[in-house]
This record gives C-alpha cells, structure tokens and sequence, in this order.
C-alpha cells in the first residue's frame, strides 16, 4: 500500500514509521512536512521513502492529514485536486466539526474519500524525534465518517489502519466528538495548565510525589495547537469550564465556612463517582 503522511510530528510520524514496521506486508511512505530538514531526516532513518507532493499524492491509496486544524483544512483545500479517486483521506486532528465539513466537501467535490480520525495516543513532547512505531499499540481511534451505516467504507477503514495496531475504532459524529473531548482531553490540559501557575510550584521538590505528577504532566503543552483546538471547541469547552467552576467553588465554599459535613459530601461524591466510572 502506498502511504502518504503528511506533517511529520509526534502522531504524522509515529504514523509514518508505524507503516514502515509493519511485518506483514511492504509500504510505500510519502511523506510531507514545512521542515525540509526534518523531511530529508525523515527519509534519512527510514521512516519516509519519498517526499510526498502533487506530483506523487496521486499515487497513494491512504493520506493521513496530521497538521494543526487550519493547516490541514487549508491542505485540503489546496490539494484535494491532485488526490486519487480511490484514496481514502484520514485526518488526526482534534477537533472534528469543522475539519470534517472542509474534508467532506473536498471528498464530494473530488471524489476521494475522506474519514475524519482522532488518534487517542501521544505524549507532552511533539516532534518526530519523539515518534515511534508502537505509539498506537493498543490505543482508540475515533473516526468520523460521512454516513454511519456504510460497513463496506468501515471495514476499509479498519483494513487500511490495521498495521498501526489500533486496539478499538469508535464510531461517532463530529458534534459528539468534539462534546466528549472536550471532558476527556481538553479540561485535563486546561486544569493542568492553570495549576501549575500556583505561586508554590517553583518551591515543590521535596514536597511532591505521584500526585502532582499526574496532574501536571499535560501542563507542558503546545500553546499554538491547543489554543486552536480550544477556539474551535469554544462551545462545548465553556459549558465544561462553567460546570468545573461551579463544582470547584462548592468545594471552596465549604471550606471557607468550615463546613465539615459538605466537605465530606463533595469529597465522597467525587470517590463515588470515579469508583462507578471505572468500574
């Protein structure tokens, strides 16, 4: 099958070596990015065979767009012409509503097919030289594709993205998507951020353990790609915010009016509540 990545980070080229290092069958990977030298090291280690270009795009069987929301809606727009008709496109942003509107509009215009993709895997670090083959060993993937009931289109999808070694593909809408990352990815960054702003945190060695490590581990994000996920997400992100502030100031009301009882309420409610969601 020939491959083409483009944008080689973390996830582009975790992908593209992923591809690579698969031993049941032999890839072809193109590969794309804004740093020509990391394209020539890219290709230089293996990962990446060609560059990929208008003048090779046509050759592949499966894209995956692993740029920023607007570049890889800007991408599609610019290139989708040269793209092969029995393609499949797959995007990895995260956020879907409108990648997946730009993407399926180029796919009707064109006639490739396009399936909007979020891979639930990564690190705090980006750049290819923290990628790695295995980084989608027994992780989700979200896919959003244009109609629901079409299996044939599933089971493509599956097929073509068996090599990375996805553990479970959920099927969900754009708007459903962007509601739960929204609780699951985005609040996590957003909480982990503001936390570490505490004017205690430069005075913590000795003081901490697993705890804070858990909860600051996201807090070293990338401000350019997350301030366009939280823009673009602003809707579902602020009734998060609201509902995080609101649960927060019980807690800090309680302890102001030295209110024991609800302490224990709130405390116990949280305990409870993980307890029922992880079963």
């Amino acid at each position: 099958m020939n491959v083409g990545v483009v944008g080689l980070g973390l996830i582009g080229g975790s992908i593209a070596k992923g591809y690579k290092a698969d031993k049941n069958a032999v890839h072809k990977v193109y590969g794309a990015d804004r740093d020509n030298i990391m394209l020539d090291y890219a290709i230089m280690s293996g990962a990446v065979d060609e560059k990929l270009d208008e003048n090779t795009i046509g050759e592949c069987d499966l894209i995956f767009v692993c740029l920023y929301p607007k570049a890889t809606m800007e991408y599609l727009e610019k290139n989708s012409k040269y793209i092969n008709k029995n393609a499949l496109v797959i995007d990895s942003c995260g956020t879907k509503r409108e990648v997946c509107e730009v993407g399926f509009a180029m796919a009707k215009e064109y006639g490739f097919t396009f399936v909007g993709g979020h891979p639930m895997a990564g690190t705090h670090n980006s750049g290819f030289k923290y990628s790695r083959a295995t980084m989608f060993s027994g992780a989700p993937m979200v896919i959003v594709p244009p109609v629901f009931d079409d299996m044939e289109l599933l089971d493509r999808v599956k097929g073509h993205l068996a090599p990375l070694g996805f553990k479970a593909i959920s099927v969900t809408t754009a708007a459903s998507h962007d509601k739960m990352i929204a609780f699951t990815s985005q609040m996590a960054h957003i909480v982990s951020n503001a936390y570490i702003k505490s004017p205690e945190a430069r005075s913590h060695k000795g003081f901490s353990a697993g705890s804070y490590k858990d909860l600051t581990r996201v807090a070293q994000l990338n401000p350019d790609m997350w301030t366009q996920l939280f823009m673009e997400n602003g809707d579902f992100l602020l009734d998060e915010l609201d509902n995080f502030i609101e649960n927060v100031t019980a807690y800090r009301d309680a302890i102001k009016n030295k209110d024991e009882e609800l302490l224990y309420k709130l405390l116990d409610d949280g305990r409870r509540i993980k307890g029922e969601i992880d079963g």
